[in-house]
């Protein structure tokens, strides 16, 4: 799997999560960011390790 399907079933899984149980929302966008910009990095990582 791709990175973008799962971000896109992160971000319906969260937003499930919002509908449901408002006053989770700062902590799910922040998980969320946080997570997203764990996984670029890392796609960075693997594919700069791949160049070389």
């Amino acid at each position: 799997m791709n990175s973008s399907l799962w971000l896109a079933i992160i971000a319906i899984i969260f937003g499930i999560l919002v509908i449901v149980f408002r006053d989770l929302l700062n902590w799910i966008v922040g998980i969320f960011l946080i997570v997203w910009g764990l996984w670029t990095f890392y796609e960075k990582y693997v594919s700069k390790k791949e160049d070389e």
